[in-house]
């Protein structure tokens, strides 16, 4: 890829996150996306195990068939990448591999900590910020970005 597609992708990647904004977030919020995100998968006939996390508390996770704990373990890993810089997960590995740069060489942080794959968006509260995570594991890293932004995409427009 060279460096216009990264620009072009990264701008993609941040618009999905100037967009993917909720008014609030409750844990029933939590509960129905959680659930959306399912049968989402469920209906493309994959297994994902699916995370959603706000401020530090774990308001949903369940691991479809097919899942392993290793999932779990991305999940985790991926989400330490958006609490940290505010970012997806798949918008921070785009762009490091736009700097031809590694998580450990960029910004000393272990890879085995932190991992700049897709499928980690931030929960985006408008009007005050990231407060949290929505996360799946499971799928080839744009799959699982894809699988995240489109359903909360189509929540979203069910909530206006």
């Amino acid at each position: 890829m060279v460096g216009s597609n990264y620009e072009t992708l990264l701008h993609e990647l941040l618009q999905q996150e100037n967009e993917l904004q909720f008014i609030s977030f409750s844990n029933e919020t939590a509960l129905e996306l959680g659930l959306a995100l399912h049968k989402a998968a469920k209906e493309k006939g994959k297994s994902v195990a699916i995370d959603i996390t706000r401020n530090g508390q774990q308001l949903f996770h369940f691991a479809m068939e097919g899942t392993a704990n290793d999932n779990n373990e991305w999940i985790l890993r991926k989400n330490r990448v958006v609490n940290r810089f505010g970012h997806s997960s798949f918008y921070m590995g785009i762009y490091l591999r736009s700097q031809n740069k590694r998580m450990e060489e960029k910004y000393l942080l272990a890879e085995s900590e932190y991992a700049a794959h897709g499928g980690a968006f931030p929960l985006f509260i408008r009007g005050v910020g990231v407060v949290g995570t929505i996360t799946v594991s499971g799928l080839p890293q744009a799959e699982d970005h894809e699988l995240v932004t489109t359903t909360i995409r189509t929540f979203l427009k069910r909530e206006d």
